[in-house]
C-alpha cells in the first residue's frame, strides 16, 4: 500500500470542495481497525485499475435509502478529488423503498446539487451533481442486483449489520466487504435529526476520502 496521494487540481464545485477539504484533514479521527476495513477497499481498486478494467463498486443497507447512496456518492466524489479514474459507484439494498429526503438534505447542505431525472412520489430518481467535469450521479432505491447495478465483477460492501446478515452471498462478485455504519434514522423527527445526519455524512466522506487516497496507481 502507497502512502496516501495529493488531490489532483479540483474537479468540484466549490463548496464541495471546502467541504472535502476539510474531512481530508480528519483521517487521524479514523480508527487503525477502521483504517485496515478501508484499506481492503483501496486495495481492490487499485488492482482493478492495475488490470486495466474500471473498479465497480456496490454500496448495500436493507432499504437503499440512507446509507449505501451516502457511501456510494461520497466515493465517487473522493475518487474525483484524488483523481482515481476508472471507479464506478452503485447502490442497492435487499429490497427498494427511496432514497430518504433526510439523505437529500444533508447532502445539499454539502453543497451537492439534486434534480429529478425520474418522477416518481414513490421512489422519485435524482440525479445528483457534483462537478461540471463529472456526469451526475443517478440515485433511487433499488434491490444491489438489479440494474443499472453490475450483476459480475464488483465489489459488494455491506453498510449496515442487517444487510450484512441478510445478504450473505452477493452473487457475481470479486469481493464482499462490511463497512458498517450507525443508521442517522436513529434521530429521525428529533431535534438532533440534522445534526446526526450530518455527523454521518461526515464520517462516511472522511472514510472513503481515506480509502481512494491509498489506492495505487
Amino acid at each position: 500500500m502507497t502512502e496516501p496521494v495529493q488531490s489532483v487540481p479540483s474537479r468540484l464545485y466549490m463548496e464541495i470542495e471546502s467541504y472535502v477539504s476539510k474531512r481530508s484533514q480528519e483521517f487521524e479521527q479514523i480508527s487503525e481497525e477502521r483504517k485496515a476495513e478501508l484499506q481492503q477497499l483501496a486495495v481492490y481498486v487499485g488492482e482493478c485499475i492495475a488490470k486495466g478494467h474500471d473498479a465497480k463498486l456496490t454500496f448495500v443497507c436493507t432499504h437503499n435509502s440512507r446509507r449505501s447512496h451516502l457511501t456510494q456518492i461520497w466515493t465517487q466524489i473522493a475518487a474525483a478529488h484524488y483523481g482515481v479514474n476508472h471507479v464506478q459507484t452503485f447502490s442497492g439494498g435487499t429490497e427498494v423503498t427511496a432514497c430518504n429526503p433526510r439523505t437529500v438534505a444533508t447532502l445539499k447542505r454539502c453543497g451537492l446539487r439534486f434534480s429529478i431525472k425520474a418522477e416518481s412520489s414513490s421512489n422519485p430518481h435524482y440525479a445528483v451533481a457534483f462537478s461540471d467535469m463529472e456526469p451526475p450521479l443517478i440515485c433511487f432505491s433499488k434491490v444491489f442486483n438489479h440494474a443499472p447495478n453490475p450483476s459480475s465483477n464488483y465489489c459488494a460492501v455491506m453498510t449496515c449489520s442487517h444487510a450484512d446478515q441478510n445478504c450473505p452471498v452477493a452473487i457475481g462478485c470479486d469481493l464482499r466487504l462490511a463497512i458498517r455504519y450507525e443508521d442517522p434514522k436513529v434521530s429521525d423527527d428529533t431535534p438532533q435529526e440534522a445534526a446526526t445526519y450530518d455527523e454521518r455524512c461526515s464520517q462516511i466522506a472522511r472514510e472513503m476520502l481515506y480509502a481512494m487516497s491509498l489506492v495505487s496507481r
